[in-house]
């Protein structure tokens, strides 16, 4: 017969983690749904897109997604690309761009 190994250990993500995670993806959802529905609520005063923000952006909504369900890459370069040090301020510069548009 096959034993169950119940393990004692503590849950790997802490109290504080999981709320940072959950902020990270609450903060990507609108902004993936806002460039997915409607793209033109993101553009400048003279009609256009600035592709290299919008770039910046989109690097933030990944980083929000990828902290926000709870994956962590092995490779330093993806660490520290998709971490929350690095998305949020990018996030904030979206919805900064989304409201002042």
């Amino acid at each position: 017969m096959t034993e169950v190994v119940v393990s004692t250990k503590q849950n790997k993500y802490s109290t504080l983690n999981k709320c940072a995670m959950a902020l990270s993806f609450l903060l990507a959802l609108p902004l993936a749904a806002v460039l997915l529905l409607h793209p033109s609520a993101m553009l400048d005063a003279n009609g256009g897109y600035s592709h290299r923000a919008m770039m910046l952006i989109m690097i933030g909504i990944s980083g929000g997604f990828v902290h926000g369900v709870g994956f962590i890459p092995r490779f330093w370069l993806w660490k520290w690309l998709f971490s929350p040090f690095l998305a949020w301020p990018l996030m904030i510069w979206g919805y900064y761009t989304w409201f002042m548009a």
